[in-house]
């Protein structure tokens, strides 16, 4: 990838589980655009050690306007937090560096 390319991906995750935003390298994203199918997620800021949460409960499945720089060591990690089902999660961004 270069600098400028557009950096997303959708997938479903499982109930419970996890999607990291976590690039490669020594590559750095900025994340713009969340999307979850669910009405709410749990955003992670996380290191891999130290993590914080916060409960995400915008309606409509869309967090938009966001600026979230994400590295290999200092990514953002999304949670689905329906009880039982999975659910397809997504993002979008741009590469800053790689």
């Amino acid at each position: 990838m270069a600098v400028g390319d557009v950096y997303s991906g959708l997938q479903s995750v499982a109930s419970g589980a996890t999607l990291d935003i976590r690039p490669a390298g020594t590559m750095e994203v900025v994340i713009h655009d969340i999307y979850y199918e669910y009405d709410k997620v749990e955003l992670q800021w996380t290191d891999g050690v130290n993590t914080l949460s916060s409960l995400c409960a915008i309606k409509g499945g869309f967090m938009g306007g966001c600026t979230f720089h994400c590295t290999n060591s200092l990514w953002l990690r999304i949670k689905n937090i329906h009880p039982t089902e999975a659910k397809l999660i997504g993002y979008d961004g741009i590469v800053t560096h790689v």
